[in-house]
């Protein structure tokens, strides 16, 4: 059930990695963009949901220079039914999703209580919510065919809390019991859905 994403996807050489569609969220920045020209080099097609309209040109544009297929989807992940509708356009125009990669976060460089209410929510709803929305739509299609992994990408403040980014460390604290207790229901179902959570330093 659990392992390594190196384990799953046995490299990212562009040789030996089983081919398919990878999903990645906030793949159009940073870490994100990072991962989705990885697994396009591996030889997957990818579809990149964002927010930006200029990040996601980029990305599709970076796996298109890769030679493989792009698909580029302006999803808000904190909206659970816009990130179904999302999974379910990938599948019809890309195929069945293979790996769906959460990285869609933002975050709050303030004191706790000179944080808006409003700001601290919007912050919990994309970083937490926004994986567990990927969650669901990745496993709503993933375990009829009882295949496929999952990445959650999270912190080392998923374990440690830091000064000035209270919303972002509870979201990322929360997001490792939630997928734990996924991994837990997997494992009693006797899944071979796959789950890997990575824990940037």
């Amino acid at each position: 059930m659990t392992s390594s994403t190196a384990d799953r996807l046995e490299s990212l050489d562009g040789e030996s990695a089983k081919k398919g569609v990878a999903v990645v969220t906030g793949g159009s920045a940073g870490l994100g963009r990072a991962t989705v020209r990885a697994f396009a080099a591996a030889g997957y097609d990818v579809a990149v949901l964002a927010r930006g309209e200029d990040g996601l040109a980029g990305a599709v544009a970076d796996v298109a220079g890769a030679g493989r297929r792009a698909l580029g989807l302006a999803v808000d992940v904190a909206d659970h039914r816009a990130v179904d509708a999302a999974a379910a356009q990938v599948e019809d125009r890309m195929g069945p999703i293979e790996v769906w990669v959460n990285n869609a976060m933002t975050s709050i460089f303030a004191p706790f209580m000179d944080t808006d209410p409003e700001d601290f929510e919007r912050a919990t709803a994309v970083t937490y919510f926004g994986f567990v929305n990927g969650t669901r739509a990745a496993l709503r299609r993933m375990k009829p065919r009882d295949r496929g992994v999952l990445v959650q990408v999270g912190s080392a403040l998923a374990y440690r809390g830091i000064p000035l980014q209270a919303a972002y460390c509870g979201s990322k604290h929360a997001m490792v019991g939630f997928t734990e207790s996924v991994i837990t229901e997997l494992l009693h179902d006797h899944s071979k859905v796959r789950v890997a959570m990575v824990h940037m330093p």
